[in-house]
Parts: C-alpha cells; sequence; structure tokens
C-alpha cells in the first residue's frame, strides 16, 4: 500500500509542534483567533476567505480545517464552491496577467533577432 502524500495530522504532531516550539505557536494561535473574530467583517466571509486563500496556496490541511469551519460559521456548500471558483479564476488570471513577461521577452527578441 502507498504512503499518503500528507500525514494524518495527530495529536502526536500537535504535542511534537508544541513541545519543539511551545511560544511561536501560541502566538500563532492567539493571531489566528484575533484574526477569524468578528470583526469589519463577519467570521464566515473571513472563513469562505481563507477556504479560497487555502485553494490558491495548496495546502490540503488548510483547505480541509477551514471549509469545515466555514460549515460551523453557517457557510453554505453552495458558498463554499462559489469562494473555491473565485480562487481559480485569480489563480488563473495571475498565469494570464504574467504573460505580459513571456510577451515582453518575444518583443525583445524579434528586435534583436537572437536565435532566428
Amino acid at each position: 500500500m502507498s504512503q499518503p502524500m500528507y500525514p494524518q495530522s495527530t495529536a502526536e504532531l500537535a504535542r511534537k509542534r508544541r513541545e519543539l516550539a511551545p511560544e511561536p505557536l501560541q502566538a500563532f494561535k492567539a493571531f489566528s483567533a484575533a484574526v477569524f473574530a468578528d470583526g469589519a467583517l463577519p467570521a464566515q466571509t473571513k472563513q469562505l476567505i481563507a477556504v479560497a486563500v487555502a485553494h490558491v496556496t495548496q495546502c490540503p490541511y488548510c483547505i480541509k480545517g477551514h471549509t469545515a469551519e466555514a460549515l460551523r460559521q453557517g457557510a453554505s456548500e453552495r458558498q463554499i464552491m462559489e469562494a473555491i471558483w473565485v480562487a481559480a479564476e485569480m489563480r488563473a488570471g495571475g498565469a494570464y496577467a504574467h504573460s505580459a513577461l513571456a510577451l515582453d521577452v518575444m518583443q525583445q527578441h524579434a528586435h534583436t533577432g537572437e536565435g532566428s
């Protein structure tokens, strides 16, 4: 049987993280709680943003955790899927926008005649 690409998150891994770096972990947890608390944006909206960002960063743990939290905050499955589509569009949009770099190189190449 093949090994999964990403190990299952376990209590043992959480304990080891806490043991190796307790202060940064505590600071990260406090930061996370502050970020995802209701504020100018409701917590549900923040979780939907997190779901979208997690798909762009392609973090499987974040995708699973923030999808679950978005559901707990009352987000619908349709809202979650729409957030994922926003992420997909932004990821594709970035590739399209950055094509300007390749086009610039192609234009410079055409003007200098290199490789032709």
